[in-house]
């Protein structure tokens, strides 16, 4: 069962200040080390090393330096960084002004999803209550440090999400993945060192530095340290967000939302894995099944093919067609849905999709491209007898009565 007394660590008590008034009495470098030693990683999906993304931040040479908070929440099935918006912003602030504090910058913004435009008056108020009791702004807790938040709306673009896309779209252009190298702890945000990180994973810090790396690594497995949040939907009794122990086993998980009947469970978003029965008791983590924090859960009356049409339909709805592997790619798997839907895939075809998917996967210039095939793969190998099982549909008959 799963450890109820490690749970918790986002959702736990928080004192406002806790950790940027001890991080101001360590060295930048102290701070960086203990990210680095926590083995924090990115809660957003990639699980890029924290510390390290701060670490080569701190050591660019160009200024000034930007901290840049992704709140673009826009993977489906994903609502866990709008909890922490709504309900816990203070720790997402924090974090953000500690990791100014250890890369140098005095500049911080948070890229809101343009759907929760409704949170940002409520963020706002928040913000000046920091100012006014000196946990942001000028000389914070009369320290020589000076750090500042601004709120940024995007415009409900999916690839937005997509580090480099987000950058564009803050400096008003069109939301389009770059080229990396350079990476934006480099050369990011008008051309100067950022650091990108996510609501969730900025709300780790203040704890990280309060109790210390050794608290932190208690929790998850050898490779995936922590708790994680997770947003849990679909066929369940108990639907909604959960912190629980990196490597938890999605059979754990569905004990404890309540699900019953299960046939599959997309791991992941829908840019993640879809996942049959056989591989519920593998664990969710960056080594195994991947932690990005969306679980969506099917019971027995769904239809796979459904579920399936349903991620490529927004796949080639987001995609922002910069590139051929993904705005084609996507469409002709979509295509193929539809005529696995009539009956009309053979084999041989179902092969030369597979082909192209995994093309994709390695060919795309961004994340969107590189993942969309995930549902596919996933979908198409776990549930193939159901899905190749299909009547063909008829051909209608267009001739008229004589």
């Amino acid at each position: 069962m799963l450890n109820e007394s490690k749970k918790q660590v986002l959702f736990s008590e928080f004192t406002p200040g806790f950790g940027i008034s001890l991080a101001l009495e360590k060295s930048k470098k102290d701070i960086i080390d203990i990210v680095i030693e926590s083995k924090l990683r990115g809660r957003g999906g990639a699980g890029f090393p924290t510390g390290y993304k701060w670490k080569s931040s701190a050591n660019a040479k160009k200024t000034p330096k930007y901290v840049v908070c992704n709140a673009d929440e826009g993977e489906p099935g994903t609502f866990k960084d709008r909890i922490l918006l709504s309900e816990h912003p203070e720790k997402l602030f924090e974090g953000m002004a500690i990791c100014g504090y250890a890369i140098g910058s005095n500049h911080g913004i948070v890229y809101l999803r343009g759907e929760y435009r409704y949170l940002l008056k409520p963020l706002l108020k928040v913000l000046e209550r920091l100012r006014k009791t000196h946990y942001l702004g000028k000389n914070i807790l009369n320290s020589n440090f000076e750090f500042d938040i601004e709120i940024y709306l995007g415009s409900g673009a999916y690839i937005c999400g997509e580090e480099t896309a987000l950058i564009e779209s803050l400096e008003g252009q069109r939301g389009e993945a770059r080229n990396k190298p350079p990476f934006p702890t480099e050369e990011g945000y008008l051309g100067k060192p950022t650091v990108v990180n996510n609501v969730e994973t900025f709300s780790y810090i203040p704890y990280i530095i309060n109790k210390g790396a050794e608290w932190f690594k208690e929790m998850g497995t050898e490779k995936s340290k922590g708790s994680k949040l997770f947003s849990i939907s679909g066929d369940v009794k108990y639907p909604g967000v959960y912190e629980l122990p990196m490597g938890s086993t999605v059979k754990e998980i569905l004990e404890l939302v309540g699900a019953r009947d299960t046939k599959a469970v997309q791991v992941g978003g829908a840019s993640g894995v879809c996942i049959s029965k056989k591989e519920f008791d593998k664990p969710l983590a960056f080594e195994s099944l991947p932690p990005g924090g969306s679980i969506i859960v099917f019971d027995q009356s769904r239809d796979m093919l459904k579920v399936l049409k349903n991620f490529m339909e927004f796949f080639v709805e987001e995609s922002c067609g910069q590139c051929t592997p993904c705005r084609e790619g996507n469409f002709r798997l979509l295509e193929a849905v539809e005529k696995l839907e009539r009956g009309e895939c053979s084999i041989n075809y179902l092969k030369t999709l597979r082909d192209l998917a995994e093309t994709m996967k390695f060919t795309s210039k961004c994340g969107l491209g590189q993942t969309s095939p995930n549902a596919f793969l996933s979908i198409i190998n776990n549930f193939k007898g159901e899905i190749l099982a299909r009547p063909k549909k008829p051909a209608e008959n267009n001739s008229k009565a004589g």
